[in-house]
């Protein structure tokens, strides 16, 4: 089983370097790391080159944002499975040999999770994707205490960003426009959208309790003291949080059918008001963030419904 590992970093707190050595030190080395580097300067490339050799380097001289970035890894690489991660992730030594054991199970699966906790080892990070009843993208377990509860593997709905493990067949079903992950979500929503898409095209995805990563939870773009804490949008600049309220509605448009969206509507309306609210009151310079930006950039995108 050949896995190439794709990483994108914009060497933030230099998280990417223990994210490097819990990868060298895998019980079941992946085929290739490649490291998307999403810094504006060389540092973060001359270092890497420097101190391990065996990692590709990509390197636009810009930030791709999430999506565009890990589309150029995919793009290099030549794994059957690609595990995909961010920087701020550390993986247990036996992380790809469990969780490439999911793929096994069934040529229908072509996502697959681990248990994903908070780097303390103690408070869950996700256990697999949810897609809410708001049309969020919700992380199952996400901030409760591990007391055992996710031990069981099985189904789920799709994977987290944070370390996504895919089927390159899968991957190559989905794509749109030579597209993996659609470049219009530079951060956030790009895992669910992949996660349903592929549902849709009748893949599974899979959790595998017994693959252990650790994660800091917005390591890469909050400040330290918003690490790990609740409504990470507190914590998000005016743009990101734009992002984050504009790829809900692109999710929603290109995923859901029109029966499930008039079934949901009272919960998505619901959410609606107190998520615009919350920006009307606390943070209104959003808005015009939104309206100058456009929310929805370059060709439009055919709608489910």
């Amino acid at each position: 089983m050949s896995v190439s590992v794709i990483i994108v970093s914009i060497g933030a707190k230099d998280y990417i370097f223990s994210c490097l050595d819990s990868l060298l030190a895998q019980s079941s080395l992946p085929s290739e790391i490649i490291l998307a580097d999403n810094s504006t300067g060389e540092d973060l490339s001359l270092r890497i080159s420097r101190d391990y050799p065996a990692v590709k380097l990509y390197r636009s001289g810009e930030n791709l944002f999430y999506g565009a970035a890990l589309n150029k890894g995919i793009a290099l690489s030549t794994g059957e499975f690609i595990l995909c991660l961010n920087d701020d992730i550390v993986l247990d030594k036996e992380f790809i040999r469990e969780a490439s054991g999911g793929f096994l199970l069934d040529k229908r699966i072509g996502l697959v999770s681990g248990k994903i906790l908070r780097r303390g080892g103690k408070i869950l990070d996700s256990t697999g994707l949810c897609l809410t009843p708001w049309r969020t993208a919700g992380e199952r377990g996400y901030g409760r205490a591990d007391s055992g509860q996710f031990s069981r593997s099985g189904f789920v709905f799709g994977v987290g960003g944070a370390a996504a493990f895919y089927r390159r067949q899968m991957l190559e079903s989905i794509r749109e426009k030579g597209d993996y992950f659609d470049p219009r979500f530079s951060m956030f929503y790009e895992d669910l959208d992949v996660s349903w898409r592929a549902r849709r095209r009748g893949w599974q995805a899979y959790y595998v309790a017994e693959a252990l990563a650790y994660h800091v939870r917005g390591g890469s773009f909050r400040p330290d003291s918003g690490l790990g804490k609740p409504l990470a949008r507190k914590y998000l600049n005016d743009q990101l949080h734009c992002d984050l309220i504009k790829n809900r509605y692109l999710t929603i448009l290109k995923n859901e059918t029109l029966v499930d969206f008039i079934l949901h509507l009272v919960p998505i309306l619901i959410y609606d008001l107190c998520a615009w609210a919350y920006v009307l009151f606390f943070r209104p310079k959003v808005i015009a963030v939104c309206f100058r930006r456009g929310f929805f950039k370059g060709e439009g995108q055919k709608k489910r419904f």
